[in-house]
């Protein structure tokens, strides 16, 4: 009965959660709102994502959660000083990330994350070669965006998801 109720129950928690705290008004109709949503949702999505993967590892979400937003804080600084410097300084790039990963899923989250990131966008995942085709504004040395990218944020996926 409640696993009719919630099918994933991290997923209505999460949404619940989001819509609390992006909602920024703790009136009983938000929340409830917010309640039947993440009631809801769960089992709108469940058809498009069958298999979805466990995660493995929670205490390392809240660390790469925080990496990930520190990451992001830098890259903000670094992309507004690129920008308002000489347009010749930057060094634009197409890099390939060949994964590690073997889960669509996680590479999903994967390329969501370097879209995240200011500077970098992420354009497809080739599941064929399993390889990440990003997009940076500035990478001098692309070879050290593929490195940074994997120790960074492929790295800690594989151990939250474990694969």
């Amino acid at each position: 009965m409640m696993r009719r109720l919630l099918p994933r129950p991290a997923l209505s928690l999460t949404l619940f959660l989001l819509w609390a705290v992006l909602g920024n008004a703790a009136s009983a109709g938000t929340l409830l709102l917010g309640l039947l949503l993440a009631l809801l949702l769960p089992h709108v999505v469940s058809p498009f994502w069958p298999d979805a993967l466990r995660i493995r590892h929670p205490g390392l979400v809240l660390r790469f959660g925080a990496r990930i937003a520190w990451d992001m804080l830098l890259a903000n600084l670094a992309v507004a000083r690129r920008v308002v410097g000489p347009v010749k300084a930057l060094h634009p790039a197409f890099v390939e990330v060949q994964l590690d990963l073997r889960d669509p899923f996680a590479a999903t989250v994967l390329g969501s994350i370097v879209s995240l990131t200011p500077g970098t966008v992420s354009i497809d995942v080739d599941r064929e070669r399993w390889v990440l085709q990003v997009h940076a504004l500035d990478a001098p040395d692309p070879e050290a965006l593929v490195r940074q990218i994997k120790q960074h944020y492929e790295q800690p996926i594989r151990e939250i998801f474990a694969c």
